[in-house]
């Protein structure tokens, strides 16, 4: 990731990490699905 990375590229690292249980603890897991939803909502057309 970097500051050139896309929406959706963000997404897919997240969900990525969600799905393959690669955070710290659930309230790390939390945060990331918080941002994933966060950007898909400010995302949608």
């Amino acid at each position: 990731m970097n500051q050139d990375s896309t929406a959706k590229e963000i997404i897919e690292y997240l969900e990525n990490r969600i799905d393959n249980d690669l955070v710290k603890n659930s309230v790390h897991k939390v945060k990331f699905m918080t941002a994933r939803d966060m950007i898909v909502e400010i995302t949608k057309k």
